[in-house]
C-alpha cells in the first residue's frame, strides 16, 4: 500500500506520478475527499474529547465544593456517548480511506520510462549473439510433438484448455531445469525454502494481488484460500507482521512451486504451447532488505537471473519496463527477455522488480533499526519460467531433423 502519510502531505505532486502508472484521476479524488472526511472526523473526536476533559475538571471542583453534580454528571455522560459515536465514525472513515488505498498501485521510481505498453519498454542490453540456422527454425509445440516430450491433448483431456502433459525427457528435463536453478540459486547466497502452494487472502493482500486481481486467482470454494500465482506470494509473507533484527537482513530466498493464473485477461493470445499456461511451474527469487542496500540486491537478482540464462547459453535481453507496462506493485521492474528463433523474437522469461515498501506496509514487515522500527523494502524474481525456459531450450538447440540438443550445464543432472 502507498504511503498514505506522504500522499496526504504532497497530495499534487504524488497524484502525478501514480498518473505515470495510469492511476485514474477519479480515484484520486474520491482519496481526496476521504482524506477530509477522516480530517473532519478526528476533529469532531478531538472537540468531543477536549469537552470531556473540561467536564471533568469542572465534575472535581464541584465535588470539592459540595455542589449538585446532578446536571453535570447527565451532561458528561451524554458527552460519552457522543465520543464513543464519533470514535466509531473516525474508524469508519479510517477503513474507507485505507479500502481506497488498498486500489492504488505502488509509486514509479523517477527513473522509469514514461509509456502506454510493452511497445515503449527501453532495452538495456542484449547477452549472446542468437544461432544463425540453415533451415527454418521450428516453434516449440511442434518440436515438443514430434519428440514427444509434450502433449498439448492430454492437457486438455484431464483439465481444459492451457494445461499439458509432460513425457519421457520433456519430463526429466523440466526436473533438471528446477534442481539446476536452484543449486545456482543457492551458490549466489539465496536460502532454499519450500513453501505451501495454497494461500489465504491476508497473504495476497500483503503482496498486492488482492483485491485488484482476485479473477485470475483459483479459490477454494469452502475455504478462505486460493492458489498461488507466484512462489512471490508465499514467501514474502513468511514475515508477515514481524519485527526483523538489522543483523538478520538481507534475507536473500528461493523457491520452487507450481502456479497457477486464471489467465483471465488473455483471451486469444498465445492460445498454442507453453507460453501462457494455467498451471505451470517457476523458481522464484525474494529478497527482504533495509531500503539503503534495495538498489544494490536488485541489481544482483538481476544479474543472477541473467548468468542462469548465460550459463544455459540461451540468448537473451534485458529491458527496463515502462510505466504503462509495470506491474501493480512494483516501483521498477527489469525484465530478461529469451531468444526464440521458432517466433523470431525476444519472449519474457523473468521479471525482476524492487517494490520498495509498498507490500511491506501492506503485510507489517518491519526492522529494527535502532529504538526506531521501519518498513523493509521486499523485491522479487523469476529464476525462470520453468517452461519458458524448456521452449527456449527447445527453440535454441534445435537440429534440422528436429532432435533437439541438451545444454552441457545441464549433463550432469540428466546422467548423460
Amino acid at each position: 500500500m502507498i504511503d498514505l502519510k506522504l500522499l496526504q502531505k504532497d497530495f499534487e505532486g504524488i497524484s502525478k506520478k501514480l498518473q505515470r502508472k495510469g492511476v485514474d484521476e477519479k480515484l484520486l479524488e474520491k482519496v481526496k475527499i476521504k482524506f477530509e472526511e477522516l480530517k473532519e472526523a478526528k476533529a469532531h473526536f478531538e472537540t468531543l474529547q477536549a469537552a470531556q476533559n473540561a467536564m471533568s475538571k469542572e465534575f472535581g471542583m464541584y465535588k470539592r465544593e459540595g455542589k449538585d453534580i446532578s446536571e453535570l454528571k447527565a451532561k458528561v455522560d451524554e458527552n460519552k456517548i457522543r465520543i464513543a459515536d464519533a470514535l466509531e465514525i473516525q474508524r469508519l472513515r479510517q477503513e474507507e480511506l485505507e479500502a481506497l488505498a488498498m486500489a492504488i498501485p505502488n509509486i514509479p521510481d523517477d527513473d522509469v520510462p514514461d509509456g502506454e505498453d510493452e511497445d515503449d519498454n527501453i532495452e538495456i542490453k542484449k547477452v549472446l549473439t542468437p544461432k544463425e540456422f540453415s533451415f527454418t527454425p521450428k516453434e516449440h509445440w511442434e518440436l515438443a510433438e514430434q519428440n514427444g516430450w509434450i502433449d498439448f491433448e492430454r492437457g486438455v483431456k484431464l483439465a481444459t484448455s492451457r494445461f499439458s502433459v509432460s513425457f519421457g525427457m520433456g519430463a526429466r528435463l523440466e526436473r533438471a531445469l528446477i534442481n539446476f536453478m536452484l543449486d545456482f540459486n543457492r551458490q549466489r547466497g539465496f536460502e532454499e525454502v519450500s513453501v505451501p502452494a495454497l494461500v489465504n487472502r491476508k497473504a495476497l493482500e500483503g503482496t498486492g494481488q488482492l483485491p485488484k486481481f482476485e479473477d485470475d486467482l483459483y479459490k477454494i470454494q469452502d475455504q478462505e484460500l486460493f492458489l498461488i500465482p507466484t512462489a512471490e506470494v508465499p514467501v514474502t509473507n513468511l514475515y508477515q507482521d514481524e519485527i526483523l533484527s538489522l543483523d538478520k537482513l538481507p534475507k536473500r530466498m528461493t523457491a520452487y512451486t507450481s502456479c497457477f493464473r486464471k489467465e483471465a485477461g488473455a483471451a486469444g493470445r498465445d492460445t498454442r504451447g507453453m507460453i501462457r499456461q494455467h498451471q505451470f511451474h517457476k523458481v522464484e527469487l525474494v529478497s527482504i532488505a533495509t531500503p539503503g542496500e534495495s538498489d544494490i540486491i536488485f541489481n544482483d537478482m538481476v544479474t543472477c537471473a541473467s548468468d542462469l540464462l548465460t550459463a544455459l547459453e540461451l540468448p537473451h535481453r534485458l529491458v527496463t519496463l515502462c510505466t504503462g507496462d509495470l506491474g501493480f506493485s512494483a516501483a521498477k521492474t527489469i525484465d530478461l527477455e529469451v531468444w526464440l528463433p521458432g517466433q523470431n523474437t525476444y519472449r519474457e522469461i523473468s521479471s525482476v522488480s524492487n517494490t520498495r515498501d509498498f507490500q511491506a506496509r501492506r503485510a507489517k514487515i518491519r526492522f529494527k533499526n535502532g529504538k526506531k522500527n521501519e518498513l523493509v523494502h521486499t523485491l522479487n524474481g523469476s529464476s525462470l519460467a520453468v517452461g519458458r525456459t524448456l521452449v527456449a531450450i527447445m527453440e535454441n538447440f534445435q537440429n534440422s531433423d528436429g532432435s533437439i540438443d541438451i545444454p552441457k550445464v545441464l549433463h550432469p543432472y540428466l546422467g548423460l
